[in-house]
């Protein structure tokens, strides 16, 4: 995919909320995930799977992402709530941590 395919993914009028996960292999350290709500009509060129960007293109998109999203949130699962949760729990306490702030609700 070399770019965004909008047309895959359209729910016409609905709003789709996009999360991911960081932190879910390593041994120590908390687990974190990010939301972001894509504003369809104004995407950044060149959107793709991050593990498939270079770094000095994430780092380009980044800010372009941000000005021009509906919506972004950040959550935080501490290597304690891993711990007590176990780390899919904790995963998911950190997705709904960054979901819950944003705005715009999710259809």
């Amino acid at each position: 995919m070399k770019h965004l395919d909008y047309e895959k993914i359209n729910y016409p009028g609905k709003i789709i909320i996009g999360v991911d996960e960081a932190g879910r292999g390593p041994w120590c350290g908390p687990v974190v995930a990010a939301a972001v709500i894509l504003d369809y009509k104004n995407l950044p060129t060149g959107i793709n799977d991050s593990k498939k960007l270079t770094i000095k293109k994430r780092e380009i998109l980044y800010p372009q992402i941000i000005n021009t999203c509906l919506g972004y949130g950040v959550g935080v699962a501490s290597a304690a709530e891993i711990d007590a949760l176990n780390i899919l729990n904790a995963t998911m306490l950190a997705m709904w941590r960054a979901i819950t702030p944003l705005q715009t609700k999710a259809d």
